[in-house]
């Protein structure tokens, strides 16, 4: 936050001390000046919420406040626009255009986030922001206070006084300037009592309020010089010569009403009293928690905040600490300590012990650095490096002792570490993470620290490798007990968190999803991401190259139909050309110009026979291609596999997914993409590679779920689903569906699975609404089940507070009773698609548990490597194919019994994409 001034003039009269120091907001004015300062689509939540205006602002007032260091805080709001000046003016702001949707959703939050903050806001029927500021103003300044205010209405200026400043935005919510008496001065010609003169001759736009024709800012204020004030103009009108007089003197009437207006109340009757707008300690609980609703995970955003807390620092973290946390811990560095404590503390086979780790981590290896338990009150640490023989196989058998109850936190990380030293965990109960997840899955942060501070109330020490899930952080070389102390602490933090989760997941019903599924799949996914998958190197270096060539094929290409060089990555160049120079149609209009994404090129396509939009689209298409075959070849490990990292707690419906690299974003519908996929191979030892994966899950769940007969019936005739469906919703005879019928239906079907609206569905056919929702209208004729299941999942969704899967996975959606329509009606969509996804996660995750352990329980060496969308593959060992073909079509079919069963399809061949089927 920048500041024309740092002269904050906070020293009283008479040598006595520092004044008081009030600042005041105009919330309404800042939160709009945040809301068009940053761009809304940058920033939503995965539910849809817009929160530009909501960073926005706590970025301005965490920077203002930080800068200006004030010892009492208020915001004060509009309550709305009926007021004493719209009662004695009615055009009174008349002009203003609608607010929008995307803002006013936004109040509400920025609201909670003061509440939150224990920042004071105000609102008084009948009275704008602005009067309560005066009214707080000229209170705190009688009481000897230096006051503040920060807002975007000019009008606020008649305030300012040698103790009154005005922060006025001039860039944004980025920079305020400072005014003060002589700023004003400076600026407008006139004092700040005079302002109210000033601004009722010249008028006000923004307020619909008219000034008088040729008359601006310097007439005014050199008639308020003149005659000294607006009063004594009036009064001696007819001394204002010329033709100007004469407007004047026409206009006498309006301007009268405009200083009526223009002046602010000072005598507001408000709920508090400056006394009462002392900063407080935050509720810092809140704070993380909607923090983390509104999923703002940028650090220096988050530290910025929290530094404004005037709890904030070093002593107040320590006395936020839980009662009783604190460990007895010890250092175990002689040989023998660290059975000794196991034997005391964790042989009885009922006591939980938790376990925190410090690892480093690169291309699918790594090492672990540290480690502390923690058991109740007792505590331990020590360096796996410096382990004694008899300590290292003490802890060996303690880990691989399924009785023996474990809690850990992001435990699939943990076990992946471990394997690296060849340390086997198992019995383990508690994951931390895994429970917050299946809490709310919406939320995006599953750091211990935030966990800690959001459900214990308690400090914990940072993890700068937090975003990989590692228990990681730097180590003070000057100070090693205090680092071990802060691990220790960690450990303890994950003992208690499983403790309070044990209750939670109770409550909200997914004590069996975390102990059948989730903890299991953790393990499996452990053992995946560390076998890896071979990479045909050489092939991926081949397409890199070919992908280059082609870029740069593209450029050439588009210079040539532009008839000059330009740069392909810039919209600017690419607004003037497509919009200027070659007046191609224009498409929607954003802040910057016209928008040249990828839609709107793919519909330029069709609106125009210029070959250059396609040239965009391909270049474009290349260079994602590049990037994806670039970021693989970075990942290959020395013996030449890649080993991915799976997410279980990315996707709110369950489904896993994949990054460093991520492998669901390799195309697999065109050419191009497929040739990626022959990268991946079978490895050395192995025979061939193993895909398998379910046929249109999601429309089966959706037949199961709404037992819709017809749909059913359509699944079990064995013929083309979407065929059979299109000749009953179009009613022709199977054999009369084309392309272009069976295109619709298939789009329709999944996306009534994703809940797609009929506006949605004629984006994606490229059809008038009507005319989707016709299509979809019809279709509800012939499947009346599935029509009704989608009106009763809603609605027991918004009587119940959440949606589940067939598994009982829950998802709340607070937001199917919101007020705001545009947040209500994503939950619903979110109410529609959550069961059926949610389903199709769970029932891939059942299968491949059924899968590997069929495997193992057979003694057979293939192996499970990868998990994508819904479909799976392993590796085949020598011999074992038929066996292990067999396993797969029995297990993955048998995962659940739907009514229209699952249908699993297999193929097989020396890589991934020859394995196709």
């Amino acid at each position: 936050m920048a500041t024309q001034s740092t002269d904050k003039g906070a020293t009283g009269g008479g040598g006595a001390g520092p004044r008081p120091r009030l600042m005041l907001l105009d919330g309404h004015s800042m939160a709009y000046r945040a809301y068009y300062a940053l761009p809304v689509e940058n920033f939503n939540t995965s539910t849809g919420q817009p929160t530009n205006a909501v960073y926005g602002f706590a970025s301005m007032l965490a920077n203002t406040v930080r800068d200006e260091r004030p010892t009492h805080l208020a915001v004060a709001f509009d309550l709305s626009r009926q007021t004493f000046r719209s009662v004695e003016f009615p055009d009174y702001k008349a002009n203003r255009a609608k607010t929008p949707d995307e803002f006013r959703s936004q109040i509400g939050l920025i609201g909670e986030l003061l509440d939150a903050m224990n920042v004071p806001r105000l609102t008084v029927e009948g009275f704008e922001a602005d009067d309560i500021i005066a009214t707080l103003a000229t209170a705190a300044e009688a009481a000897g206070f230096d006051v503040d205010i920060v807002t975007g209405d000019r009008d606020s200026l008649q305030l300012v006084t040698e103790h009154v400043t005005v922060l006025y935005p001039t860039k944004g919510v980025s920079e305020l300037t400072r005014y003060t008496p002589e700023k004003v001065a400076e600026k407008y010609g006139v004092t700040p009592r005079q302002y109210p003169d000033l601004a009722a001759l010249r008028g006000d736009p923004s307020d619909n309020l008219p000034g008088i024709p040729g008359v601006g800012e310097k007439t005014a204020a050199k008639w308020v010089n003149q005659f000294g004030s607006f009063d004594e103009l009036v009064a001696r009108a007819d001394e204002v010569k010329g033709k100007i007089g004469e407007k004047l003197r026409d206009h006498l009437d309006s301007v009268k009403r405009n200083r009526v207006l223009t002046e602010l109340v000072r005598d507001v009757e408000l709920p508090l009293g400056v006394a009462d707008l002392a900063r407080v300690a935050f509720d810092k609980a809140a704070v993380g928690t909607l923090m983390e609703s509104l999923e703002f995970r940028n650090a220096n955003f988050r530290d910025r905040v929290y530094g404004i807390d005037p709890a904030a620092g070093q002593e107040a973290a320590e006395a936020e600490l839980a009662p009783g946390v604190e460990v007895d811990g010890e250092l175990l560095t002689d040989p023998g300590t660290l059975a000794a404590w196991l034997r005391q503390h964790a042989s009885d086979g009922k006591t939980t012990v938790a376990l925190a780790a410090v690892y480093q981590w690169a291309l699918g290896t790594g090492e672990v650095t540290e480690v502390a338990l923690a058991a109740g009150p007792s505590a331990a640490w020590f360096d796996p490096a410096l382990l004694a023989e008899e300590d290292e196989r003490a802890f060996a058998t303690w880990l691989a002792d399924a009785a023996a109850p474990k809690a850990l936190h992001i435990a699939k990380q943990v076990m992946r570490a471990f394997a690296e030293r060849g340390w086997t965990i198992e019995g383990v109960v508690a994951d931390t993470a895994l429970a917050a997840y299946l809490d709310k899955p919406g939320r995006r942060t599953f750091t211990l620290e935030v966990l800690a501070e959001e459900y214990l109330a308690r400090s914990l020490a940072p993890a700068p490798a937090a975003e990989t899930g590692q228990l990681a952080f730097d180590a003070p070389e000057e100070d090693p007990t205090a680092h071990a102390q802060a691990l220790m602490l960690q450990a303890r933090a994950v003992l208690d968190l499983a403790a309070h989760f044990d209750t939670r997941l109770a409550e909200v019903g997914a004590t069996e999803l975390m102990r059948d599924m989730e903890l299991p799949i953790a393990a499996l996914l452990a053992r995946m991401e560390r076998y890896g998958i071979a990479a045909d190197r050489p092939w991926l270096t081949t397409l890199e190259t070919q992908f280059a060539a082609e870029i740069q094929r593209c450029v050439e290409e588009a210079h040539a139909a532009a008839g000059h060089e330009f740069n392909l990555g810039s919209p600017k160049q690419l607004q003037e050309i497509l919009f200027g120079e070659l007046a191609l149609p224009k498409t929607k209009k954003i802040k910057t110009g016209y928008t040249t994404d990828a839609d709107a090129l793919t519909w330029l396509a069709t609106q125009t026979d210029n070959e250059l939009p396609v040239i965009l689209l391909r270049h474009r298409d290349q260079a994602k291609l590049r990037t994806t075959v670039e970021g693989l070849l970075k990942t290959v490990s020395p013996k030449g596999r890649i080993h991915t990292t799976f997410n279980q707690m990315v996707a709110a419906t369950g489904r896993l997914s994949s990054q460093d690299p991520n492998l669901q974003n390799i195309p697999v519908r065109t050419e191009e993409g497929r040739a990626i996929r022959r990268a991946f191979v079978v490895g050395e030892g192995y025979e061939s590679l193993l895909t398998a994966d379910y046929s249109q899950i999601e429309l089966r769940i959706m037949a199961h779920l709404s037992e819709d007969e017809a749909l059913i019936e359509a699944f079990a005739s064995g013929e083309d689903l979407h065929t059979t469906v299109a000749s009953q919703v179009f009613e022709v005879p199977g054999a009369a569906v084309d392309a272009e019928m069976r295109r619709k239906i298939k789009a329709m079907s999944y996306g009534l699975a994703y809940g797609l609206s009929a506006y949605g569905l004629s984006q994606q056919l490229g059809i008038k609404p009507a005319e989707a929702q016709g299509l979809m209208d019809t279709y509800f004729e012939r499947f009346g089940g599935v029509r009704d299941y989608l009106r009763r999942v809603v609605d027991e969704a918004r009587a119940t507070g959440y949606t589940e899967t067939l598994l009982g996975r829950r998802r709340y959606l607070p937001d199917l009773n919101s007020d705001n329509r545009q947040r209500r009606e994503m939950a619903e969509r979110m109410a529609l698609n959550a069961p059926i996804q949610g389903s199709a996660a769970d029932i891939v995750k059942i299968a491949m548990l059924r899968v590997d352990d069929a495997l193992r329980a057979a003694g057979l060496t293939s192996r499970m490597l990868l998990q994508v969308h819904d479909e799976i593959v392993l590796e085949l060992a020598p011999g074992e194919r038929e066996q292990v073909e067999a396993i797969v079509r029995e297990q993955m079919a048998g995962a659940y019994p739907l009514r229209a069963p699952l249908d699993v399809s297999v193929g097989i061949g020396p890589n991934w994409e020859a394995a196709a089927h």
